[in-house]
């Protein structure tokens, strides 16, 4: 019985903390770009480039920025 309790809690926790807009981009850091303190990353998904000042990996998804038909 708590296992069940347990799944259901998890698949629950999984949708609530889901983010829809970030599902397909797969930011990777490639150190060999990085310049005057940016941090350069690549999606692996889309292929979009972007830096941050922060060194943390993007939080968005840039494939909408790029004109995709979806």
């Amino acid at each position: 019985m708590f296992i069940v309790i347990g799944l259901i809690v998890a698949f629950v926790l999984v949708v609530l903390f889901s983010r829809p807009d970030m599902r397909r981009c797969r930011w990777r850091a490639d150190r060999r770009g990085d310049r005057d303190g940016h941090a350069k990353y690549v999606c692996f998904a889309c292929g979009a480039v972007t830096f941050t000042e922060d060194g943390k990996a993007p939080t968005f998804c840039a494939e909408k920025t790029k004109g995709s038909p979806e």
